[in-house]
């Protein structure tokens, strides 16, 4: 029987073909082609998270060279996550309609050409209208990514492979932070622009490697195509040695187009309107602490520049750690758990650190460090999260919409970081962001929903 015989013969017995695929991945393990996709898609997502915190290590030269005031510099860190709201509603609804595939390769091409056009900005003005749109770029980059990877694998073990993809986000961060230690003292802030055109090289001819995710394929009515990557993919693992059981096809439930709408509707109401308060509460801590720690150490402290870049590095590196080891455990521990614990010990190295004043260096590096990565223990993992929440049908406007607080957190965060540090002082900063970490918690505990363990169409029907 050839293959177009076969494939007329699959069709013929399939009852549902969306069930169909969803069974046939579940049984899979992780096979080469899916291992590759995510490796190819964490190298874009490796520049995406270096390009989003580049600023934050040219700012110390900027601020001197431009005679930048606190509030232009906090417009200028938040320029970029308000560019990166738009990007996450905008592309996460377009990868509903086109694929996912073809939005990434349009995004990535967006935040590297305005890495060019940051090389040539010649005040602050230039520099937030490029970080804008570059913002644009980043912002949809991720979220459909994300859904993305999660939709090629199974719920066996989905935590632990997801997260240490996610893991290359973080890993963009601590490379901007070495970078900007070894290369800005000696070359001048442009040189972590320049360097963010890498991505453009590696991902244009790794992206003909990549297929379409066969369960956006099949949502959209193309089956064919869906069942020719899930018959590869079963071909390589039986070329692997592995032994396929046989599909277990779950109920189905009424199909239903995808419509924006239904994300305030139904069981999908309580997980849209939590999870934007983690993606804020987070997101506003983490990223305000980051993008703004190497100038603070600089203007508040007066510490060298080397000096206060290679602090800022140390707390992204601090933020790897800890998410690696909660990629390891999240499968175990459980979401709900995981998420409500973290936003709950978070805010105690916070509150001492306003306690005691914030004085010194020192104890910012300390307190704000440790609370910085237990907090990016959940930054990192919501965009799992997110896409377990939602189905296919809505995976990536939803985690597109959710992520987009992300974005409103992000660029809260500088602003209020600035406001605060010209207005009251340094320690109520920390304060602020102790009680954000705190409502944030008590809305998880309260309305998250539990997915460890779980089928992507058995959690969202």
């Amino acid at each position: 029987m050839n293959i177009e015989q076969r494939m007329t013969a699959s069709v013929a017995h399939v009852i549902d073909p969306q069930a169909d695929i969803s069974a046939r991945l579940e049984r899979l393990p992780i096979t080469r082609e899916v291992f590759w996709a995510r490796n190819i898609v964490g190298a874009a997502t490796f520049f995406d998270g270096y390009t989003v915190i580049a600023i934050a290590y040219a700012m110390p030269i900027l601020v001197h060279e431009w005679g930048l005031t606190p509030g232009q510099t906090g417009m200028i860190l938040s320029m970029g996550y308000l560019g990166q709201l738009v990007g996450a509603v905008l592309f996460g609804w377009l990868a509903e309609k086109i694929g996912r595939l073809k939005v990434l390769l349009f995004t990535i091409l967006l935040f590297v050409s305005m890495d060019i056009a940051c090389l040539f900005a010649a005040g602050a003005a230039m520099m937030m209208a490029f970080r804008f749109v570059q913002g644009v770029g980043t912002g949809g980059e991720v979220p459909v990514a994300s859904a993305y990877i999660n939709e090629l694998i199974g719920s066996k073990g989905r935590g632990r492979f997801f997260l240490l993809y996610e893991v290359m986000f973080l890993l963009g961060l601590v490379g901007a932070g070495l970078i900007g230690y070894f290369m800005v003292p000696l070359y001048g802030w442009k040189v972590m622009f320049a360097i963010g055109l890498i991505p453009a090289v590696l991902m244009i001819p790794l992206r003909w490697f990549l297929t379409e995710s066969p369960r956006w394929l099949v949502a959209n009515g193309r089956y064919e195509e869906a069942d020719r990557i899930v018959t590869k993919l079963e071909d390589s693992a039986r070329a692997a040695g592995e032994t396929l059981p046989e599909p277990k096809h779950a109920a189905v439930p009424v199909r239903k187009s995808s419509d924006w709408r239904e994300l305030f509707q139904g069981i999908y109401l309580k997980r849209t309107l939590s999870i934007w308060a983690m993606w804020f509460s987070a997101y506003l801590v983490a990223n305000g602490t980051i993008t703004w720690l190497p100038t603070l150490y600089r203007q508040t402290f007066n510490l060298p520049l080397e000096t206060s870049i290679f602090y800022g590095f140390a707390t992204s590196v601090g933020g790897v750690v800890a998410a690696v080891i909660c990629a390891l455990l999240i499968d175990k521990v459980g979401r709900k758990r995981w998420y409500t614990g973290a936003l709950l010990i978070a805010p105690i190295p916070l509150a001492i650190l306003a306690w005691l004043g914030a004085t010194s260096a020192t104890q910012v590096l300390v307190l704000a460090g440790l609370a910085y990565a237990i907090v990016q223990t959940v930054t990192f993992s919501l965009y799992l999260y997110s896409a377990e929440i939602y189905p296919t049908r809505l995976r990536a406007i939803g985690t597109g919409a959710g992520s987009a607080w992300l974005r409103l957190g992000s660029s809260a965060g500088p602003i209020v970081i600035g406001f605060l540090l010209s207005s009251m002082g340094i320690q109520y900063i920390f304060m602020v962001f102790a009680a954000i970490l705190l409502l944030g918690a008590l809305v998880t505990a309260v309305f998250a929903v539990e997915t460890k363990g779980r089928t992507l169409e058995e959690l969202s029907p």
